[in-house]
């Protein structure tokens, strides 16, 4: 981590040690992650057997803003906790390839739309005790409709509903997807602070 990635506030605190690998082992691999086992040692001193989630893509989302201040919305089935889950356009970008390509693949495959306009809101550690998965979002608008193309294993709606409505639903816990939770919240604060467009702020904050 360089100087420019550390909070105001850390400049000049000594850190301890960093953890450190004595050694690798592959216990599964797939064509999307590897959990891999270490023995290592702690920044204490004390010996570990540590396991890694690593995966072979960057995660990416995008939070489509309409000029009316209506975002798009997807929903469809996830294995990982047999739940039906509404959340912004994602999927993943492999290691070699840029985000934002990727991240412009899923908003036409998943909402079947086209962006003029973008902006970077989030880089994420999606989990960065047990995983390196890494996370960006952006925020786009100037929308147009491109062909839609889900995966093969996907069955997805697509919804168009006010932002306001959005960060509501956050509240009361019914839209949990990470990445959708905090790149709502992250444009909030753009759309207050001067970081989107002043007549798409106004739209999304309901002040037309």
């Amino acid at each position: 981590m360089s100087n420019s990635d550390e909070p105001k506030w850390a400049a000049g605190l000594a850190k301890p040690p960093a953890w450190r690998s004595d050694g690798t082992e592959i216990v599964f691999d797939s064509p999307w992650l590897a959990l891999t086992r270490h023995p290592a040692t702690a920044p204490t001193g004390h010996a570990a057997d540590y396991a890694v989630v690593r995966f072979k893509n960057v995660g990416t989302g995008v939070l489509p803003v309409h000029d009316d201040g209506t975002v798009v919305l997807v929903g469809q089935q996830r294995f990982a906790l047999g739940n039906y889950s509404w959340e912004m356009p994602e999927g993943g970008a492999p290691l070699d390839e840029d985000p934002f390509d990727g991240v412009r693949r899923e908003l036409a495959e998943e909402a079947g739309l086209e962006a003029a306009h973008w902006a970077q809101a989030l880089t994420v550690e999606m989990s960065n005790s047990v995983t390196d998965e890494i996370g960006m979002t952006w925020i786009a608008w100037g929308l147009s409709p491109a062909p839609i193309a889900p995966d093969p294993t996907e069955i997805i709606a697509v919804v168009r509903v006010p932002f306001l409505d959005l960060l509501d639903e956050i509240g009361r816990g019914t839209v949990r997807d990470s990445l959708t939770v905090a790149t709502a919240y992250k444009a909030y604060h753009m759309a207050q602070n001067g970081g989107l467009p002043p007549a798409l702020a106004q739209a999304m904050l309901g002040r037309v």
